[in-house]
């Protein structure tokens, strides 16, 4: 069956999409309380019936809308698509049916689970139908317009449940097959799983739209979803970037954290975490997959992860991926956070060495806060990220069909096909770009691409179009470096490069036709047009799998470059992005330098808890930096916050006096910096006198003013 069905159209259907104002949101499972209202404009209350994670006390659903709607948020829905609090459809409360038997299975017969008589699925009619039901139409019928429906997950691993094999015939025509038995089966499976939640959320979100449209109300349907990086290496499959040919999809949220990004990988022959880099090329894959579409796209960062770590190691993290989300200056909506709950009141380790547990510092907590609270203001940005722009890798959604289980011995150990393509440049200092290969339909997929690197190691075309498509680029000047040795047990797989009289040995061999190169044609530079294509015979995962070996990748990008560009391919171990008023370093390791980072001007310090200003501050590799330049405020002689742990409102500006109301959880406490045009000389909390000269601070005209805050509001009035 061909999956034509999910490139992209060539004229987006968003261009007339209207902004919802929402710019920040969270989702939350919990009934409002004080310790968790971190004023975001949005919040998703999750699960009509809660969420399987829960272990407080499950409160109704209108309950829950109602106690945040009177704390003035946004109401949005999230649930999950793949798994949710979902218990009576499988005992049979809702039609009289068990349906357990519609849980992924693994071969051994274990059933994956994602909490007490909650399997994973498989998305069945019924199951969807039970969805619309009991899910969709009570969330609309509250006055809900937009709709979240989180991770469609089908595991790897899994496939062999009677549910799949029913799906598997209707959807095939045939028998179902054992995946682990041929590199035919496993692809056949995954297929499979990908079309599986492909129908799962088209059919949901069509009912969504049209009940909505029957209530008068424009529903918007949103998919919160891992990156296509994390999900490869994860051993998920998902439809990721083949829902921009969906018409009922309007957005995405990024669900890229420490727990993604930690995830390690190989380079220079060493397997560890590279938090940064990884964050950066999941937030990268994500920006790519719904850039061309003109969808709305929520970047996600978590102040802590899944995992039991400690209060350090999360807030070492949290900067990491915090900073490698704003470098790509064209997204500006973010989920500040998801489960607050867990974040304000659950128990970590205060350290990596002990076993006590407490409640997140306080220093964090207000540092925390800081953070999310710029995102409020955070603009869209023109500025480039620093480096030799125009160097992209293309990847596409059947990443997710080689990772389980291997065949004849391939391996692609932490999907060092991938990395070996990218973390190369990453590391030094190249703003390497993904581009998806669903998207080559879209004009502006490589409208900025100058070298574009690829293989068919890790994935294969679902579509013969798309090499059509890199043809036509590579003819009008686009510079192709093609790495790869085409024998993994895959490319034999019985597809559309193989069947209907094709006859070609290797997807490959298919491309480079377009382009008047033979098959398999040996490693070398081949002109065509006003481009060319350079064939490297190495697969990837070589250049990483082991210490100085990248090389032969490095030299070619470097030819390829030169010739789109005139221009060296400039190296350096760091990154540097300007957004507004904000600067953003972030300094690696394992590069071609040791050498530090150092910026200048009247600098808050938005990592520190206590705000303070520098004029000189220096980045070392394997840092990251977040700094509000005072000098950078388009309206300095305006009073205002510059940074603080509390969102502002009910501003007031007179000649002498600044006035206003913050609102933060409670038990959390409130330091800010706030631009005035002279020194106070009166700084009322809560109508108290707070006044002290020694927070003033005269080269950035700024006071730095702390309380404890409230999530009813405090206060403030400074008088000069």
């Amino acid at each position: 069956m061909t999956f034509g069905i999910f490139l992209a159209a060539a004229s987006p259907l968003w261009a007339q999409q209207k902004p919802d104002g929402v710019k920040t949101t969270f989702q939350t499972s919990s009934e409002w309380r004080s310790t968790i209202d971190n004023r975001a404009d949005a919040v998703m209350i999750y699960g009509v019936k809660g969420n399987p994670s829960d272990k407080r006390k499950k409160w109704p659903f209108p309950h829950r809308v109602k106690s945040w709607k009177d704390r003035g948020y946004t109401i949005h829905f999230m649930t999950g698509i793949a798994w949710g609090e979902y218990q009576d459809y499988f005992t049979g409360a809702w039609d009289g049916k068990m349906h357990l038997d519609e849980g992924q299975v693994t071969q051994k017969q274990d059933t994956l689970w994602h909490g007490h008589m909650v399997p994973y699925l498989v998305p069945t009619d019924n199951f969807i139908q039970y969805m619309n039901e009991e899910h969709i139409k009570p969330v609309i019928d509250a006055g809900i317009d937009a709709i979240f429906l989180e991770e469609p997950e089908f595991w790897a691993r899994a496939g062999y449940s009677e549910a799949f094999k029913r799906e598997w015939k209707k959807y095939y025509g045939f028998d179902w097959r054992a995946q682990h038995e041929s590199p035919e089966n496993t692809y056949l499976a995954n297929k499979l799983k990908y079309w599986l939640y492909y129908n799962a959320l088209d059919k949901v979100f069509t009912y969504a739209k049209e009940y909505g449209k029957s209530k008068g109300m424009d529903v918007k349907c949103y998919v919160p979803t891992h990156s296509l990086v994390n999900y490869s290496q994860w051993m998920i499959v998902s439809p990721e970037a083949s829902l921009a040919s969906l018409p009922v999809v309007d957005g995405y949220i990024a669900q890229v954290w420490t727990g993604t990004s930690r995830e390690p990988n190989f380079f220079e022959g060493k397997e560890r975490e590279r938090v940064f880099e990884t964050a950066y090329l999941e937030y990268g894959s994500m920006e790519s997959m719904t850039a061309p579409t003109g969808r709305k796209m929520f970047f996600l960062t978590d102040p802590i992860e899944d995992r039991a770590k400690d209060w350090d190691d999360y807030k070492r993290n949290y900067q990491a991926t915090f900073t490698a989300q704003l470098l790509y200056p064209n997204i500006a909506d973010f989920e500040i956070m998801p489960w607050p709950e867990r974040i304000y009141e659950g128990l970590y380790r205060v350290s990596a060495n002990s076993e006590e547990k407490a409640k997140i510092p306080k220093p964090y907590a207000t540092q925390m806060q800081v953070m999310v609270n710029s995102l409020n203001h955070m603009p869209k940005s023109d500025n480039k990220l620093s480096g030799s722009a125009g160097v992209s890798v293309l990847m596409g959604n059947s990443l997710m069909f080689q990772r389980f289980p291997t065949h004849a011995g391939y391996d692609d150990p932490q999907l060092a096909n991938f990395y070996g393509l990218t973390l190369p440049f990453v590391k030094k200092g190249v703003p390497v770009k993904t581009v998806h290969i669903e998207n080559l339909g879209y004009p502006a997929a490589l409208a900025e691409t100058k070298v574009l690197l690829m293989t068919y190691a890790n994935m294969k075309p679902l579509d013969a179009i798309a090499h059509q498509q890199i043809a036509d680029w590579v003819q009008h000047g686009g510079q192709l470096v093609y790495s790869g040795r085409d024998n993994d047990p895959f490319q034999t797989v019985q597809e559309w490069w193989n069947t209907e009289g094709n006859n070609y040995a290797a997807p490959s061999d298919h491309l480079m036709e377009k382009m008047g190169i033979e098959a398999g044609a040996k490693e070398g530079v081949y002109v065509y047009g006003k481009g060319a294509v350079h064939i490297l015979r190495y697969d990837p995962k070589e250049y990483v799998l082991a210490a100085n070996k990248a090389t032969p990748l490095l030299k070619a990008v470097e030819e390829r470059y030169n010739a789109a560009t005139k221009a060296q391919l400039a190296y350096k171990n760091h990154f540097y992005l300007q957004r507004g008023m904000y600067e953003l370093v972030a300094v690696m390791d394992e590069s071609n330098s040791t050498d530090s980072y150092t910026l200048e001007g009247q600098l808050i310090d938005l990592f520190d808890p206590t705000l303070p200003v520098y004029t000189k501050r220096t980045i070392a590799p394997s840092e990251q930096g977040y700094y509000l330049n005072v000098a950078l405020v388009k309206d300095k002689n305006r009073p205002q916050v510059l940074a603080g742990a509390s969102r502002v409102s009910e501003e007031r500006v007179t000649k002498s006096a600044y006035s206003y109301i913050a609102k933060s959880p409670i038990e959390t406490t409130n330091i800010s910096r706030v631009l005035l045009p002279k020194q106070p000389k009166s700084v009322l909390v809560n109508g108290q006198e707070t006044f002290d000269v020694n927070n003033w601070d005269a080269g950035s005209k700024t006071y730095l003013l702390g309380f404890e805050n409230n999530p009813d509001g405090v206060e403030v009035k400074l008088l000069w």
